[in-house]
């Protein structure tokens, strides 16, 4: 029975990270394949998932779609390229004929190769959009009124004069709706003074608070974030489901990923600058623990979080980082300035510098994962 319940508990975290990962890679690379194709470069094969091939499908235009065994990446291989990550063989494509070179990824002009590396995180936040779109069609948003229960002692509230019962009616001049408008404002807005006009027994007042940097734990580890120091009134009476029609559905969704962005692009930036730690980082270990736990939830918090991954992701490829999608550009764009593209060893040694710290990356977060799991 112990070995029927823990394999039961595995299949239970696998299956879902399985789920979350395959939809968020997928999309990517369809982003690379579909706009190489409108670009007329002709895709070798696309491929799910790396290692030893489980199935295949060669459709009529050539392409190897094939199914991989290890389910932690993906690639569209371009013809004339030497790998899937789109690194050309000069010489090869030196010795190609005029029309096999005319539907190489190499032989294409700067700007097809830069909208076809850029179709792939664009495809992870238009995946994102989608996903949040269905959720609050399908769902609604549950809404809680941004009413105020308890004030804590020694915080930014109680400074400010905050007081149990009142109601937040804008912040720097953004109405706000409900308790989630308001924690979001204060979280992006750590040691920065907000005006807000609160309702207090049917009188506007307006208190200036300066919310606190503070470390709060998240599921995918320690976050800096502002802190006001206030409990929302959870009772009944104050929450109700917002119902959304279709174009507000998509409205809602473009600007939730515009948040997440914003946010994920803010902590990125603060890693380079100090401001954030690299603790938050999370690996695939923890990203499959997530996912169980997602799943347990139900099908639209798994779809959630596929949502926010592929934001993520989105975002990571497009660092300047050899190797990256956002390393591509980056060669792209000098290209286009100089006329030229940079020598092939140039670009060879950008490459292995950015796989090292792409590793790097990976051995870090892999880290992370294993020290939260032995606390």
């Amino acid at each position: 029975m112990f070995l029927v319940n823990h394999l039961g508990s595995i299949a239970g975290t696998v299956v879902p990270f399985v789920f979350v990962l395959s939809i968020v890679i997928f999309f990517h690379e369809f982003g690379h394949f579909i706009v190489g194709r409108l670009c007329g470069v002709k895709a070798d094969a696309f491929s799910l998932g790396f290692g030893p091939e489980l199935l295949h499908y060669t459709d009529r235009l050539g392409t190897r779609w094939r199914l991989g065994l290890l389910p932690l990446g993906g690639y569209v291989k371009f013809h004339g390229d030497a790998n899937g990550a789109s690194m050309g063989d000069a010489e090869e494509l030196a010795a190609m004929p005029d029309a096999e070179r005319a539907v190489s990824f190499a032989g294409q002009k700067v700007w097809k190769r830069a909208a076809i590396v850029v179709a792939g995180p664009l495809a992870n936040f238009v995946l994102a959009v989608a996903i949040f779109t269905g959720i609050f069609y399908i769902h609604g948003r549950g809404v809680l009124a941004p009413q105020i229960e308890k004030v804590a002692p020694a915080s930014a509230a109680q400074a400010a004069g905050f007081a149990p019962g009142d109601m937040v009616v804008s912040i720097g001049g953004t109405k706000i709706d409900s308790f989630e408008d308001m924690q979001r404002i204060v979280q992006t807005s750590s040691n920065k003074p907000l005006a807000f006009v609160v309702d207090r027994k049917g009188k506007e007042i307006t208190l200036v608070a300066t919310p606190q940097r503070r470390e709060l734990k998240t599921p995918f580890g320690t976050t800096r974030t502002g802190v006001l120091g206030v409990e929302a009134n959870t009772s009944a009476a104050n929450w109700h489901i917002q119902r959304y029609g279709i174009v507000s559905s998509v409205s809602m969704a473009t600007g939730e990923t515009w948040f997440i962005i914003r946010q994920t692009g803010s902590y990125i930036g603060g890693l380079f600058t100090g401001r954030e730690s690299t603790d938050q980082l999370s690996g695939p270990i923890r990203i499959a623990e997530v996912s169980g736990q997602m799943a347990k939830i139900g099908f639209a918090a798994l779809l959630n979080l596929a949502a926010v991954l592929s934001i993520s992701i989105g975002i990571l490829n497009l660092v300047p980082i050899p190797l990256l999608d956002g390393g591509h550009l980056f060669y792209y764009a000098i290209e286009a300035v100089r006329g030229r593209a940079l020598n092939e060893g140039v670009q060879q040694m950008g490459f292995k510098i950015g796989l090292t710290l792409v590793a790097g990356l990976m051995i870090l977060a892999t880290y992370n994962d294993i020290l939260r799991l032995t606390r």
